[in-house]
């Protein structure tokens, strides 16, 4: 039995809905659709999660709207024309639209999640119709139905423990459920949208639920790539890798899957595949528990930028005690999130994303630990990226970490900074942004070519 989950662009046009149709039809194992809302046609389109958010902009600043409601309600006219579906399935999508702008404005917290949920909700009725028309015993139903209960944190909401008891019983349904991505309920009835990657995470809850065999996640790729390709030129396509691989993966860049959706599906210990909605066909990239004997010692290179490193001295620092929960207690203070710690004898760094430091955070931190931690020195360094070369067979291989820091060596590149957790499961550099691309080409060819 298994979950399939469809992307915006799988879901573009109707051009690409016969795909998804021969997809679900070609294996009769494929219980669960998941879906986003239709995305962009060509690369000047405008997905319908973006027309939704002007449409939702205007309606709270009680501008002229009507636009905004025909060209969303056009945008699924055009499929279900194409497709020659009955009139019936665009008068209920084009009602739910228009009735988004009798949604209460004041004191309503979740009314741009009900706004952005549209998108997914219309298009998984649509689709259910589709499937109908073409022969396939397929129902919509609406994640309420389904169990999708959620936390109460609009855009940020997350599966209350207590819903995969009822989602477990999706598994007695005869029919192809297709459920809408991106959202669920609260216990008190509103609609609350998960964190970007929303549909991913639908998908591997459901997946998780019904104790699926396998989760496929359909996207427009052949899976995922050893290295981004707008860095790499044609780099080669992985065909396993483990969910803690792909979670360090995500973490520094790749964005094909977000991490967050991980969690559900390795937790229920399914299985996940990323596979081509445009080329079916292809084996994709299997993420699974436990590394094969046979893989290599890297699967996968990563880079990511915007990083800033809070860098702190301080004479006899290692024989004060409590000094380190005191400079993150700091950071908590500020509502800073930390990346990562290095450390030397008397000096201390500190990783952040760029956007969690505000000029005003900035002077607030250096002027704390200068007053309460009397450290000797303190700078802000800007404009770093994080590189990362990921395998769980590094551990039992020596001479990695050599080789790639020979690598960036070659390439005339300074490394700032070099770190590698217990677990040996990746190694992380830290360089200047601007040397970012070339040293993902260098350890690319150190370990790929």
């Amino acid at each position: 039995m298994k979950v399939i989950k469809f992307g915006g662009s799988s879901l573009a046009s109707a051009e690409q809905l016969k795909k998804v149709l021969n997809i679900v039809k070609s294996d009769s194992t494929r219980r669960f659709v998941v879906v986003s809302a239709p995305g962009k046609r060509h690369s000047e389109d405008t997905k319908v999660t973006d027309a939704l958010i002007k449409y939702y902009k205007h309606y709270i600043t009680d501008y002229n709207f009507s636009e905004d409601q025909d060209w969303i309600i056009n945008r699924y006219q055009s499929i279900t024309d194409e497709l020659g579906l009955r009139p019936a399935i665009l008068e209920e999508i084009a009602g739910a639209i228009k009735d988004l702008a009798t949604l209460p404005k004041e004191d309503n917290a979740f009314l741009y999640d009900t706004f952005l949920a549209a998108g997914e909700d219309n298009n998984a009725k649509l689709i259910a119709e589709y499937f109908r028309t073409e022969g396939l015993n397929a129902r919509y139903i609406h994640p309420k139905e389904a169990g999708l209960i959620v936390t109460s944190e609009p855009g940020n909401a997350r599966i209350l423990p207590s819903s995969y008891d009822k989602l477990e019983e999706l598994r007695e349904s005869d029919e192809i459920l297709v459920i809408p991505g991106f959202f669920g309920v609260t216990v008190d009835n509103h609609i609350c949208t998960f964190s970007r990657g929303g549909s991913d995470i639908t998908g591997s809850i459901i997946a998780a639920g019904v104790k699926a065999d396998l989760y496929e996640n359909f996207t427009d790729v052949d899976g995922i790539f050893a290295a981004h390709p707008g860095v790499v030129d044609k780099p080669h396509s992985i065909k396993e890798l483990t969910y803690r691989e792909m979670r360090e993966l995500a973490y520094a860049g790749f964005s094909v899957l977000h991490d967050e959706a991980l969690i559900p599906a390795y937790r229920g210990q399914i299985p996940l595949v990323i596979k081509n909605t445009n080329n079916p066909d292809h084996p994709g990239t299997r993420i699974v528990l436990e590394p094969s004997s046979s893989a290599t010692p890297v699967v996968g290179i990563s880079g990511d930028n915007d990083f800033v490193s809070i860098n702190m001295s301080k004479y006899l620092m290692n024989r004060e005690v409590g000094f380190g929960r005191k400079v993150l207690q700091i950071l908590e203070e500020l509502n800073i999130r930390f990346e990562h710690m290095p450390t030397g004898i008397d000096d201390m760094s500190i990783i952040v994303r760029g956007r969690e430091l505000t000029p005003i955070k900035e002077q607030e931190i250096i002027s704390q630990l200068t007053r309460k931690l009397e450290v000797d020195e303190v700078s802000i360094e800007r404009n770093l990226s994080i590189l990362m070369i990921v395998g769980e067979n590094m551990k039992s291989k020596i001479g990695v970490t050599a080789t790639a820091t020979k690598a960036l060596s070659e390439a005339g590149i300074n490394l700032m900074m070099i770190s590698q957790g217990a677990s040996e499961l990746s190694v992380m550099f830290v360089v200047r942004t601007e040397d970012e691309k070339t040293a993902v080409r260098a350890l690319y060819d150190a370990f790929f070519e």
